[in-house]
This record gives C-alpha cells, sequence and structure tokens, in this order.
C-alpha cells in the first residue's frame, strides 16, 4: 500500500488553477524562439542541480555547476562536490529527453538506472540496485534517526506498486498532485543505499515533464526547495506526513499543499525571469550597437547579467567562435568597462564591468516580493 492521494481544497483548486494558467503562458511565450532562451534553459537547470544537490549537502556555485555542465572544470567546488552535480546533471539531461520521447512507460529499470546515473561513481553504496538492509535517516545536527524506511524485503514489491501507480493510478488527479505523490512515496521507500532523496526530486520533475507543459528546467520545483527556510519546512512536512517509519495511512494533504505552494512561487519567478531576459537582451543590444560593438557580444553581456561571471570557452561555445575570436571579444568588452578579467590561464573568468554592475543594480532595485498564493 502507498501513500494515497488527497482530495483538494477550493483553495488549492485555486492555486492550482493559477499555476496551471502561468505554465501555460510560459508554453505560448516559449513557442517563440528568443536568443537568450539556450542561457535562460541552462541557468534554470544549473539552479534545480543546485538547489537538489545543497539539501543534501553538496554545495557548489550555480557558476561552477554551469561550469561542469558544459564539460570544464569549476573554479571552487571540490572534486567531490563536481562529480555529484555531474551525476545529477547526467540524471536530468535524460530526463529531459524522456519528456519528449513517444513511446514510454514507467519501470523499475528506468528508476534503478536514474539512481545509478547519480551515485554511480559511488560503487560501495551498490548504485542502481535496491538496498540489501535497513536504513535510517537522521538529524545531521544530532544524529537522531528521524527516519525508518520499511524493511528491505518490501522494498521490491513497494517500487512494483509505485510503478503500476506512475503508470495508471490517479490519472485524473492533476499532474502537479502526481508529481508531488510520486515524490512523497519514493522518498519514503527509500530504495537505496543513497540518492533517495535526489531521486524523489527528479522522479517529480519527470511526472511533470512528461505532462509536455514546459520543459523540466521550467516545471521543477527543486531550486526552490534548496532555498533556506524552504528546505527546513520540506523536512518539517515530510516528517509531518511520514511519521518516522513507514506509515501510508495518515493525511498526506499538508505534504500536497506544501508542493502546491512551491510550484507557484517558483513559476512566478520564473515568469519573471523570462520577461527580464527579454528586457535585458534588449537593452544590451542597444547599447553594444551604440558603442560600435559586434552584436553577438550581447550573448556574454548576458551571461553576466545573470551570472558572476563568464569563462572564454562558455562564450566560445555559445557562439561557435575561435578561441582567438572569443579571446579579443572578451578583450574588447573589458576594455569598454563591461567586464573585468581575474585570474590567468585556466582559472581566468571575466566578472561584471562598472557597466554591467549599474545595469544589475538597476534591475535589482525593481525587484518586488512574491506573492505567497496561501497567504
Amino acid at each position: 500500500m502507498l501513500y494515497g492521494t488527497p482530495d483538494l481544497e477550493p483553495a488549492d483548486e485555486k492555486i492550482l488553477g493559477e499555476v496551471e494558467e502561468m505554465r501555460r503562458d510560459l508554453k505560448y511565450r516559449l513557442a517563440e524562439t528568443h536568443r537568450w532562451d539556450g542561457q535562460l534553459r541552462r541557468q534554470l537547470q544549473a539552479r534545480a542541480i543546485q538547489g537538489s544537490n545543497s539539501i543534501e549537502g553538496y554545495r557548489a556555485s550555480v557558476e561552477d555547476i554551469e561550469s561542469i555542465m558544459v564539460g570544464e572544470e569549476p573554479l571552487e567546488a571540490s572534486a567531490a562536490v563536481a562529480r555529484e552535480i555531474a551525476g545529477y546533471q547526467q540524471a536530468l539531461t535524460y530526463i529531459s529527453l524522456l519528456a519528449k520521447a513517444s513511446s514510454f512507460r514507467f519501470d523499475v529499470g528506468l528508476l534503478n538506472a536514474l539512481n545509478f546515473m547519480m551515485i554511480g561513481h559511488h560503487v560501495d553504496k551498490t548504485p542502481g540496485t535496491v538496498r540489501p538492509g535497513g536504513i535510517y535517516v537522521r538529524n545531521s545536527a544530532t544524529g537522531e534517526v528521524v527516519y525508518e524506511g520499511p524493511d528491505h524485503e518490501a522494498v521490491p514489491a513497494l517500487l512494483d506498486e509505485l510503478v503500476d501507480w506512475l503508470n495508471a493510478g490517479d490519472l485524473d488527479a492533476p499532474n502537479y498532485v502526481r508529481g508531488a505523490m510520486a515524490h512523497l512515496n519514493l522518498v519514503k521507500i527509500h530504495p537505496w543505499r543513497d540518492g533517495n532523496g535526489r531521486m524523489s526530486r527528479a522522479l517529480q520533475t519527470l511526472v511533470l515533464a512528461r505532462d509536455q507543459i514546459t520543459m523540466p528546467e521550467f516545471s521543477s520545483i527543486e531550486e526552490w526547495l534548496g532555498e533556506g527556510r524552504t528546505t527546513y519546512d520540506y523536512y518539517d512536512v515530510l516528517g509531518e506526513v511520514g511519521r518516522g517509519r513507514w506509515s501510508p495511512h495518515g493525511d498526506t494533504h499538508p505534504w500536497v499543499r506544501f508542493v502546491l505552494r512551491c510550484h507557484h512561487m517558483q513559476a512566478q519567478r520564473v515568469q519573471r525571469r523570462l520577461a527580464e531576459a527579454g528586457e535585458v537582451w534588449m537593452l544590451l543590444e542597444e547599447r553594444a550597437d551604440a558603442e560600435g560593438l559586434h552584436p553577438r557580444c550581447v550573448s556574454a553581456l548576458y551571461q553576466v547579467f545573470v551570472s558572476r561571471r563568464l569563462r572564454r570557452s562558455m562564450y566560445q561555445a555559445d557562439e561557435s567562435l575561435s578561441q582567438g575570436q572569443a579571446a579579443r571579444d572578451l578583450r574588447e568588452l573589458a576594455a569598454h568597462d563591461w567586464l573585468s578579467p581575474y585570474g590567468e590561464t585556466k582559472g581566468r573568468f571575466y566578472a561584471p564591468g562598472p557597466k554591467m554592475l549599474a545595469i544589475r543594480e538597476e534591475f535589482a532595485g525593481r525587484a518586488v516580493p512574491l506573492r505567497d498564493p496561501y497567504a
């Protein structure tokens, strides 16, 4: 028996409708191709990876994660953290492909394969295979056991039941609710020795991605879950619903309500980023044209607007340039006070220069708080 899908209350239905409206708006706006789309998607995926891994204690900057995503060595993250980031990116990349697959069914083999992609570098933790014994989740500060997973002998049958439900269960429920319940059931089954939290968040992203409303990076709430107080709220509601051990008879409504709120908050944020991306890009095009800069330089300027730094190889790949062309463009942008260079050779990067800092400050001053839909 799995944790059951709860009935929604009128307030939940209202918020669900608002989330779906925002997602449809995103879909229509993304249907038209823009030059900034690729960089925006990369940034969103990097933030999702950052959020999900930071919950597990693997912390890296968005800039380092973007470097890892394009095959570069990070400037700050340790080799151990970089391996965790690369594994999670591999799994999310596969999820992006599965989102568009014409023939698709959930199965246990897929779940095991995703787990192996994430933690395959931990061979000692038997990645991609069901745990051979009990498992306990502990409070990292006190060492206290806060959750005990179901007996390992029950796990294969529970995974089979979850897969059956993913393919055919509660199909009349909203996809956001089904994603939330997939997340809850997998994290409570805790079928592997490691990677259970990240797998559960990734499974939720996959459920939503299969709905094909928007691409996975635009529908994921992993970024929101990894931020500050939300992470504590996330643990609290999982503890409230889970009650310390496998107990699929309790009320799951608090969990679903928490997830719907996260979707609403993250959808607001993504909507604003998309609108801001177009405004910033057009502004940078005007400024670049006025200063006689090559139009392709806007790509570098936009990357530095949304990030703390830019590396030559990333700009070179984004614009399909030779190493010499990319280096000349960046030197010219630095000479015009758009960029500030730091470091040497492989460690060299470009941070926002005085002109870019002024634009970033202007847009930061416009920011207004997101609206809590349940407030």
